[in-house]
């Protein structure tokens, strides 16, 4: 059992976490939090560091020679923040998975519904004052007559997938760890099935981590595998995505559109050819907002500061090797 440790929250910080330091050695006998303002300073308070908060490249990793649990700000952290240092050392990473599920699972069925009901060419329509009903049956996607890929079925892709269920949608999973078909799911397959599975689906959503093994995950040759009529959707992390790659397949008509909160290059370049084309839909990177974040995330910190001072499995453990 941990007596008593030091955590340090590592700059830049959020204006939520102010509150942080006081209440975390309210609620845990014995903890210390110190919240630095500049990089010279938390790289002199990781000297006494058993457990840190935020990101940690190798120039302050260096100097927490003590460290043992790192609690990383985001489920996804960006990229880099699992850089080759990190994995090799002996530190323990949690992250802030299942902090955001319902908001972003709703924002994903907004995506869905907004793209299986034209609401996009609506949109622009009402920009310029202009009546403009759409009567061909074919520019509506029936939700409940088709099937929908959702590649990651942890707790975000499961959500997903249950409420697409609910309104009739077929759905099948792809995910590297689980097995189990989860509520809505008619079935759960391995990663190396997507090529077999992306021809079959109507809707493609991208819920999984960036990993070493996910990035550029939709690519050229994969564009190629989509019906002519389907959807992709990218609730995940932007580097699964080859945005070029995507703007040439919607340009050649490899697919119908696209829903994208997540992007390669964050803002998106605003002179990208995806902000004018028709059929996409671009929100900035916003689908896990919603009430509750700061709570959310500050129930998981303390959950594991209590365990860590106890001497406790910690609750969110990541594969460091693996991003997540």
């Amino acid at each position: 059992m941990t007596q008593g440790f030091t955590l340090v929250m590592v700059p830049p910080h959020q204006e939520d976490t102010s509150t942080w330091p006081r209440r975390l050695e309210q609620a845990v006998p014995g903890l210390k939090v110190l919240r630095p303002g500049t990089t010279n300073e938390a790289a002199e308070a990781l000297a006494e560091a058993d457990a840190a908060y935020g990101t940690l490249p190798a120039d302050l990793l260096r100097h927490a020679t003590r460290l043992r649990w790192l609690q990383a700000p985001q489920a996804g952290p960006p990229p880099g923040f699992y850089h080759a240092d990190l994995i090799a050392h002996p530190v323990r990473v949690t992250n802030m998975r299942d902090t955001y599920t319902d908001h972003v699972a709703t924002h994903t069925m907004a995506l869905v519904l907004s793209l299986a009901r034209g609401i996009p060419m609506y949109v622009r329509a009402q920009e310029q004052s202009r009546w403009a009903p759409d009567w061909d049956p074919g520019s509506v996607l029936a939700l409940a007559e088709i099937r929908a890929l959702v590649v990651g079925v942890g707790a975000i892709g499961a959500e997903v997938g249950r409420m697409l269920a609910a309104f009739g949608t077929q759905v099948v999973g792809i995910d590297a760890r689980r097995t189990d078909a989860p509520e809505g799911f008619t079935t759960v397959r391995p990663p190396d099935t997507v090529d077999d599975e992306i021809p079959r689906a109507d809707l493609v959503i991208l819920a999984i981590p960036h990993t070493p093994e996910t990035e550029g995950l939709i690519n050229p040759r994969r564009l190629k595998l989509f019906r002519k009529s389907a959807y992709l959707i990218n609730i995940g992390r932007g580097p699964l995505v080859q945005l070029d790659a995507l703007n040439h397949a919607l340009e050649v008509k490899e697919l119908a559109g696209a829903a994208l909160d997540v992007f390669e290059t964050e803002p998106l370049p605003a002179e990208h050819p995806l902000w004018q084309r028709k059929n996409v839909l671009i929100t900035p990177h916003v689908a896990g907002a919603g009430p509750h974040s700061e709570e959310r995330r500050f129930a998981v910190i303390l959950e594991n500061a209590k365990r860590f001072a106890a001497g406790e499995p910690l609750i969110n453990v990541v594969d460091k090797a693996l991003w997540f």
